[in-house]
């Protein structure tokens, strides 16, 4: 399904009513026609606006079941509301900034929202990253007395890998690991890089068995200068800016560590499609990882304390 309003207006009058929402997101999540997920069938009778009754098993399913938007208790003009809002800034928004755009009566309703749509912006099967690749690592969090170097202490360590072509860039892919040791930053690089990649790295000795991984592995030595690792490898440092720039700016700073690895996965989801000139097809892109991305019962992801970002 390709077609999407281009513009606010567009989207306004092909969403004014619920029913109009309900006929949009059957033919996104059914581009096809029907097919029963029992017994993969293609008969099958409406019940109701959201609810189909498979002809061959008797089994119904709803419009919504097995996608991110199953048991919600939102009208979908709400859903679809709310990712146009997130897909029309190209630095999203708050979640303060959502409850007070769609009139919601609860702060904790936006956040769960935002938080379910971020999950959506992971796309399944998502191509790893090619050609060549810049790899290197920074931290988020205020500065701490005794910690130097690859010390963390209660810092997140984030790790960027950005695709290279001359002195444009790619794709991104960004990710928080508990360590720098080369466990968890080649099980990094082999999640999201293909293999015969080259692989550009500092000469930390995390990254030292990346040729034995399958990788192409070119060494910058750096020899501990903070500035010369900007002018070597300024892709990966560019994103690090632009990312703390970005919570800062559209977050304030003021995210839970836990719920970091999602903020990553929205910023990759932004900056990788960032010269896009059709908004609206984002939107569309995003309903369409939205009925891909299994059910997230708000249990799962709501804080134990008052939640921010």
């Amino acid at each position: 399904m390709d077609e999407y309003p281009r513009n606010l207006v567009e989207f306004e009058r092909r969403f004014a009513q619920e029913d109009d929402c309900w006929d949009f997101l059957r033919a996104v999540r059914w581009p096809g026609g029907f097919a029963c997920p029992a017994c993969g069938s293609e008969n099958a009778l409406s019940v109701r606006r959201d609810l189909w009754r498979c002809s061959g098993c008797q089994r119904e399913t709803s419009v919504t079941s097995g996608t991110i938007l199953a048991g919600s208790h939102l009208p979908l003009q709400i859903w679809f509301r709310a990712m146009w809002q997130v897909t029309q800034s190209k630095q999203g928004c708050s979640a303060l900034e959502l409850q007070r755009a769609l009139g919601l009566g609860s702060y904790r309703t936006a956040w769960l929202l935002l938080h379910k749509l971020r999950r959506a912006m992971v796309r399944p099967g998502r191509e790893l990253l090619q050609g060549e690749v810049d790899v290197d690592e920074f931290y988020w969090g205020a500065p701490e007395r005794g910690k130097n170097g690859r010390q963390s202490g209660t810092k997140q360590l984030i790790v960027v890998a950005a695709e290279v072509f001359g002195a444009k860039l790619g794709r991104i892919r960004l990710q928080n690991v508990p360590t720098a040791a080369a466990a968890d930053l080649v099980d990094f690089i082999r999640a999201t890089v293909g293999a015969g990649t080259r692989v550009r790295t500092d000469a930390w000795r995390g990254y030292a068995s990346l040729a034995k991984a399958g990788f192409r592995h070119e060494v910058v030595n750096l020899r501990g200068d903070g500035a010369l690792a900007v002018e070597l490898l300024p892709s990966v440092h560019l994103v690090a800016s632009l990312f703390q720039r970005w919570l800062l700016t559209t977050h304030q700073g003021a995210i839970q560590p836990a719920y970091l690895p999602h903020y990553l996965e929205e910023f990759a989801f932004r900056f990788n499609r960032r010269t896009s000139h059709f908004r609206g097809l984002l939107f569309l892109r995003l309903l369409q990882q939205a009925v891909q991305r299994t059910p997230l019962p708000a249990r799962k992801i709501r804080p134990a304390t008052t939640p921010s970002g």
